[in-house]
């Protein structure tokens, strides 16, 4: 189980590190939003969005670390002594057919920071289709065929070493949209005034958003607060690692974007070329991948996204 107090001094303590530390302003900076949501909806009337990905684990080491110091006495938050914490609200909108190894660890999340956690699930999914991002700069075309883009280029490259291409992997069990999602949870809970929200700047859609945001016409009425939203990748991955937090273990083969397994696979730009002895035998080998961390150019984050494949029902529909 969770420290509360361990979290909200490390945190706390890194933001006040200031200016010399490139992570401190940024961690501060989340921190002050988050205190000023419970300050104005108070944390009854608060939730917090997590699907298992790294931004919205990093959200929420933040945001229980929040929750925690505003438990402390003030006399005792520079030597904190552990304690207890309420379970903290929370709702999880599942895409169709998830990795098991990310509900995995949305379970083990949910015991260890004692999450409220509210499952959004409906008869009526659909699958996320985000188109692959061009790179800066391709490889030399093979065979005086140019690929389109990153991902063609690394799979031919793949294919042309006898490795396999990457591929999906799971079992599908189904999800629903966010809309609808968010329609349940707030019928359910109509207390609910904010919602915690791991976007980032350089996120589909995050571009014009602010740190607190109403929903827009025809969506649940609630405030949509993003701390991190001016983090970059390297930042989540900085905070993560630095402060040992636990995070999905897809992250460590590869994968830098988590989606559906319909359409989320290892990043490409983090390919190893294979060994000289495997080319020399000429055996067929698996396919391996760096550490998610190691991605140089976080615009290339989302290259393991593409459209949907393998789409086992006319219900899943890209959105």
């Amino acid at each position: 189980m969770w420290d509360p107090a361990r979290i909200a001094k490390e945190v706390y303590d890194l933001a006040a590190v200031g200016p010399s530390d490139p992570l401190s302003p940024l961690v501060k900076e989340a921190l002050d939003v988050i205190d000023s949501c419970l300050d104005d909806h108070g944390a009854c009337n608060v939730s917090f969005s997590f699907n298992g990905g790294k931004d919205c684990t990093v959200l929420l080491h933040l945001y229980a670390g929040a929750l925690a110091r505003r438990r402390l006495p003030s006399k005792s938050r520079s030597s904190p002594s552990p304690f207890t914490m309420p379970p903290i609200h929370a709702l999880y909108i599942p895409v169709p057919s998830p990795f098991i190894a990310l509900e995995e660890f949305i379970e083990n999340s949910t015991r260890e920071y004692n999450l409220d956690l509210f499952s959004c699930r409906t008869s009526n999914p659909a699958v996320e289709s985000v188109a692959t991002p061009a790179a800066t700069a391709s490889p030399p075309p093979m065979n005086g065929s140019a690929p389109k883009d990153y991902l063609t280029t690394k799979v031919i490259n793949a294919a042309a070493s006898r490795q396999d291409a990457p591929r999906a992997v799971g079992k599908a069990k189904g999800g629903e949209g966010m809309r609808q999602a968010l329609e349940m949870y707030t019928e359910r809970f109509p207390n609910i005034t904010a919602i915690l929200i791991g976007t980032r700047r350089g996120d589909p859609h995050g571009a014009k958003l602010s740190h607190r945001n109403p929903t827009d016409a025809g969506w649940p009425v609630f405030e949509r607060v993003n701390p991190i939203i001016n983090w970059t990748y390297t930042d989540v991955w900085s905070f993560l690692r630095r402060l040992e937090v636990p995070y999905c273990s897809l992250y460590d083969e590869g994968y830098t974007s988590l989606g559906s397994t319909f359409n989320t696979f290892p990043n490409p730009a983090l390919l190893l070329e294979p060994s000289i002895e495997s080319v020399a035998n000429g055996a067929p080998s698996k396919p391996r991948y760096r550490h998610a961390h190691e991605l140089q150019d976080g615009s290339l984050e989302r290259c393991g996204r593409g459209n949907a494949v393998s789409q086992p029902s006319s219900q899943l529909q890209a959105s």
